[in-house]
């Protein structure tokens, strides 16, 4: 009756803030994330938690005003060495699954999310959004979700009554699989990485969407403009962006910044499908420059087979609700 948590303490501070509008997401408010979410696992009943040091103790800080009689029995950290990288998330969602966590939460944008996704396709993931771009995080209040990946932690609902699977972009550099994004690929025309954030349309060569929908932020809000792609719908969306425009598109690339771009043409992606990606440049995955390709390399992007399982804050309540869990009659 394992839980895993990640709490990532740069997430909500990136340029975008400087570029955009974005608003700053402090750490003292994920501290209070964590307080409430320990309790929702201990009234779900759950015994241990695992979780993710950080240079700001978020949840060692959780604990300093929280009662015993609030929280599970066992909270632990994860013993590894951090570089106070993104890799540090990625090595945390490795260790939760080698450690038999039933569920991990993380608390981060769509950067976060992808890198525990990275660590581990196989645990289902409760992502709360405290980033900047949330197309994959949920913003539902800390104690439900707590009580959510609890109710599932602990085996009193099935895991396929509470979750669903998530399609996922996996990107293919010279045959094999070398990365994932959960939401977004955009191919930059780039040398290097430079800054992670993606912001300026005029550098973006192609887009591909794992999901997209009109109310989006983000790079998927442009296709969302175009066509709806739910995240379990097995679609995704590919974009050309670099020949003669067909039509231009206005939308919300990140919070209080509108683009155009202009669409050359669009395709839907099936599941198991490849597009290729026509030119070197940078690959920026879930909104961040990440993946540098060389001339020499072959690259596409496929809609994968298998996604990762989320888990449903308002079906495991409603599963939850509908088999008494919480209510008992008197008399």
């Amino acid at each position: 009756m394992k839980v895993g948590l990640i709490a990532n303490p740069a997430s909500g501070k990136d340029i975008r803030r400087i570029v955009a509008h974005g608003s700053v997401f402090d750490n003292q408010e994920k501290v209070r994330m964590v307080r409430r979410i320990l309790t929702g696992l201990r009234e779900a009943g759950v015994e241990e938690v695992l979780f993710m040091p950080d240079s700001y103790a978020i949840v060692e800080r959780a604990l300093l005003d929280l009662p015993a009689d609030r929280r599970p029995p066992s909270i632990e950290p994860l013993v590894y060495w951090q570089h106070n990288t993104q890799e540090d998330t990625v090595r945390a969602a490795e260790l939760l699954e080698e450690a038999g966590a039933a569920v991990m939460i993380v608390l981060g944008g769509d950067g976060t999310a992808r890198a525990a996704c990275r660590g581990s396709r196989n645990l289902p993931i409760l992502a709360l959004s405290t980033g900047t771009n949330n197309v994959f995080p949920v913003m539902t209040e800390a104690t439900v979700a707590g009580l959510a990946a609890g109710i599932l932690a602990s085996g009193a609902l099935p895991m396929d009554k509470g979750c669903y699977e998530a399609d996922i972009l996996e990107i293919l550099v010279n045959g094999e699989v070398r990365d994932l994004a959960l939401v977004d690929v955009a191919v930059a025309r780039e040398a290097f990485v430079g800054s992670r954030a993606v912001w300026d349309m005029d550098r973006i060569s192609a887009l591909f969407l794992a999901r997209c929908k009109a109310d989006s932020i983000g790079l998927s809000a442009i296709g969302g403009q175009i066509v709806h792609c739910a995240p379990d719908s097995g679609t995704g969306l590919a974009l050309d962006l670099q020949g003669p425009a067909q039509r231009t598109v206005r939308a919300a690339i990140a919070p209080g910044l509108f683009v155009s771009a202009g669409i050359a043409s669009h395709s839907i992606m099936h599941k198991g499908e490849t597009f290729a990606v026509e030119q070197s440049g940078v690959l920026a995955l879930d909104g961040e420059r990440d993946l540098v390709l060389h001339k020499k390399d072959t690259a596409c992007v496929r809609l994968a087979l298998r996604g990762v399982q989320v888990v449903d804050v308002p079906k495991t309540l409603e599963a939850a609700r509908t088999r008494t869990l919480f209510a008992r009659q008197i008399g």
